[in-house]
């Protein structure tokens, strides 16, 4: 079954510590990924960030609510019970515990408007509809402002001269570590004549090995004839390392082609530039930054 959201997992966790013992995360990780039937495929699902499992974060976030509720107490560092008011929700039998439910409690109502001054308030704040933690809505966000900025640079590489975009190939590739300075990256590559760049360029500032390359600024979909014109152009080269780039897109045979030869053929279509522009910080500028910051707890350690 699907990964519950954290709204789902409150009352699964209050009803795991109905009987008043001292739990730890552990304790309530383990007890409701096999209550839900999960897989180790979804045990082990990370959040985009990498940092943290999905259920692990939707456990956290949902013991974070219900004890900001008072229906749980802090016992120790990293573990809880639950408090008289939880024993008491339990006793209602609610059909659902969530936001919406919280909300009957004070102390739940000022943790939800708490505002750091009287004249800004920075806490993300979840609608009562809402599934995902806070972590997972600022990453949905953060994707949803990437996805508009690739869309937006494809559209004015496209539009941009030939001498533009080799421009902006030697700036990426410079970026990523290659070419060594500049002005020997841009003596390395060479125009073809039909809106596309051929050359040959150095995988490192040494020099001890060479990247063949072409790109060319494409509206449609490469196919198999172009790879396989390219490959034949270096046949004699004794080309190891080879990066075919486009504005476009790859046909599935052009993928299956490369990976099936040898020596090996480095397919990047435009929806991939756009991202490797954006990571290595060409043609993009930074208008801010946040940090997700959590409690050190060895530092509030008295052992």
């Amino acid at each position: 079954m699907p990964i519950p959201d954290f709204q789902t997992l409150m009352l699964s966790l209050l009803r795991a510590a109905a009987e008043g013992k001292e739990l730890s995360m552990n304790d309530v990780r383990a007890h409701l990924a096999n209550e839900y039937l999960l897989t180790e495929s979804e045990r082990t699902q990370l959040i985009p960030s990498n940092r943290q499992t999905v259920f692990a974060n939707r456990v956290a976030w949902a013991k974070v609510y219900l004890s900001q509720a008072c229906l749980l107490s802090p016992t120790r560092r990293g573990f809880f019970r639950i408090s008289s008011r939880g024993l008491d929700v339990l006793k209602e039998n609610p059909p659902r515990v969530d936001i919406n439910y919280l909300e009957r409690f004070p102390e739940f109502i000022d943790f939800r408007t708490r505002k750091k001054n009287q004249e800004s308030d920075s806490q993300i704040k979840i609608s009562r509809d809402e599934i995902g933690t806070p972590e997972e809505l600022l990453e949905a966000a953060y994707q949803k402002i990437r996805d508009g900025l690739i869309s937006d640079l494809l559209t004015r590489i496209k539009e941009g001269t030939p001498i533009f975009f080799e421009k902006l190939v030697v700036e990426l590739l410079l970026k990523m570590g290659y070419g060594g300075s500049r002005r020997e990256a841009g003596a390395a590559i060479g125009k073809s004549g039909d809106e596309g760049i051929d050359g040959i360029i150095s995988e490192d500032r040494l020099g001890l090995d060479v990247v063949y390359l072409q790109a060319k600024k494409w509206e449609g979909t490469v196919g198999r004839p172009e790879i396989q014109k390219f490959v034949g152009a270096l046949h004699g080269k004794r080309a190891k390392k080879r990066v075919f780039l486009t504005t476009g897109l790859f046909s599935s045979e052009a993928q299956v082609y490369v990976s099936h030869i040898d020596p090996k053929v480095v397919l990047i279509d435009g929806q991939q530039l756009a991202e490797l522009m954006i990571d290595f910080g060409v043609g993009v500028t930074t208008v801010a930054e946040y940090q997700i910051k959590r409690v050190d707890s060895d530092y509030f350690s008295e052992e």
